[in-house]
């Protein structure tokens, strides 16, 4: 079932490209369309009132993604009635698939048996079963940012006190990943689409932190302990744990959380940070709590560049500045840079590639105004004339790309330039 898009989203659209041809006309063709890439070619209505996003090129809906796809429509939903209808069918769409398998980060459509054929318990409705925690978190993260700016309540329904339950056990279960239920194999792939140790990860201590089998790349992570999306289901959970006092009054529940939210920051802040010879103290991207660490950051959010976009952090927290200052150099296996752009890319593509979205990232997280400027410039010197962005490009030559429809990044481009928009970014010396 079809919608009319929204009026409020088309009238935004048109200011968003106006406003940008006066302050940088070169990503003033870009602005209205990537701004509506997600409700003009994602978005589906289903009969039952749910909405079903997709990422653009792959027919599946992934968690992560479809949360993050929506995000800039919600400032808007306040003043239109039908982009209500919209976004919170995504939101109940999100909780009936959190409660219907939470080890899955992709779902379909219907129960049409479409996806990954793995060695996992495999469910009909479920595209791919890679375990990843910020999976649990994105839908938790849009139910609570669409009550605060929205304030409606009425959405709240049993489902999504139950995806919260959900989430809960799951995050607690996998404390401890020696007890966990979760197996997961694929064949004749490269290592990264399968976990090691049998389906079940390479050991991993006990330290507060919850397991993710996976990263927001789909990659399987080296050791256990995924920093960033500890980082983002510490925030979930205490939205979580607000949603349960003021609108389900469940004074337990809500206990539960914020107690579970303060193991997982105990956990990070005592296994999660390492003295780096020549950053000082920063974070890691992954440790097994054992001693062994991952130093990296990879472009897909939650990532240790993204900690005060997710509101973890503030940009100038000191640690949050010497991890920045690792993530944006050669020093991380995964920045790279070229004749038209500079920054951090992902094993998921091919080597030297840089990403959109972790340029966006990088701009997102600054408080430097030639940075940021620098790059918005890279973003407009490398779509390629396309006027859309892309997953990855090689930064000698911006060409050769991949994912020429990927409506994360478009809608967090046009995230970017809204926030630049509202924080008067222009007007600053």
């Amino acid at each position: 079932m079809t919608h009319r898009i929204p009026e409020v989203l088309i009238k935004a659209g048109n200011q968003l490209e106006v406003y940008y041809k006066d302050k940088f006309p070169a990503l003033a063709p870009l602005a209205k369309q990537c701004f509506l890439n997600t409700i003009e070619t994602t978005v589906k209505t289903l009969e039952d009132g749910s909405c079903f996003v997709i990422t653009g090129d792959i027919p599946a809906m992934w968690l992560r993604d479809s949360a993050a796809q929506v995000r800039p429509y919600v400032k808007y939903a306040k003043e239109d009635t039908s982009l209500q209808k919209i976004l919170e069918g995504v939101i109940l769409k999100q909780a009936e698939f959190v409660c219907l398998d939470p080890y899955a980060n992709a779902f379909n459509e219907s129960a049409n048996k479409a996806g990954h054929k793995d060695e996992t318990k495999l469910n009909d409705h479920v595209w791919e079963r890679k375990y990843e925690v910020d999976s649990l978190c994105a839908p938790l993260y849009l139910a609570y940012e669409y009550w605060k700016t929205a304030g409606k309540t009425d959405f709240f329904h049993d489902t999504i006190k139950e995806m919260i339950k959900t989430v809960i056990s799951v995050f607690i279960t996998e404390q401890d990943h020696s007890k966990s239920p979760y197996f997961f194999r694929r064949y004749n792939c490269v290592k990264s689409d399968t976990l090691p140790g049998r389906g079940l990860g390479r050991p991993v201590n006990v330290t507060g932190m919850t397991w993710s089998g996976f990263r927001p790349s789909d990659d399987c992570c080296k050791f256990g302990y995924l920093i960033p999306s500890n980082m983002m289901a510490v925030k979930a959970l205490t939205f979580a744990k607000e949603i349960c006092e003021e609108i389900y009054k469940d004074k337990p529940l809500a206990m539960e959380c914020e107690r579970l939210a303060e193991e997982i920051y105990d956990g990070i802040m005592d296994y999660g940070i390492i003295e780096h010879p020549k950053y000082g103290k920063m974070y890691a991207y992954e440790t097994d709590g054992f001693g062994n660490y991952n130093l990296m950051d990879d472009a897909n959010s939650p990532s240790l560049l993204s900690m005060p976009y997710l509101g973890f952090c503030e940009k100038d927290d000191p640690l949050y500045q010497n991890t920045r200052k690792f993530i944006l150099s050669r020093d991380n296996p995964y920045y790279s840079a070229g004749k038209y752009a500079g920054g951090v890319g992902s094993p998921h593509t091919a080597p030297g590639y840089v990403w959109h979205i972790g340029i966006i990232m990088q701009a997102l997280t600054s408080n430097d105004k030639n940075e940021i400027m620098e790059c918005l410039k890279m973003l407009a010197d490398t779509h390629n004339n396309t006027n859309f962005m892309h997953e990855a490009f090689n930064p000698d030559n911006p060409a050769e790309y991949t994912r020429p429809w990927f409506a994360w990044a478009n809608t967090l481009f046009a995230e970017l330039l809204e926030t630049l928009k509202s924080n008067y970014f222009w007007e600053l010396k």
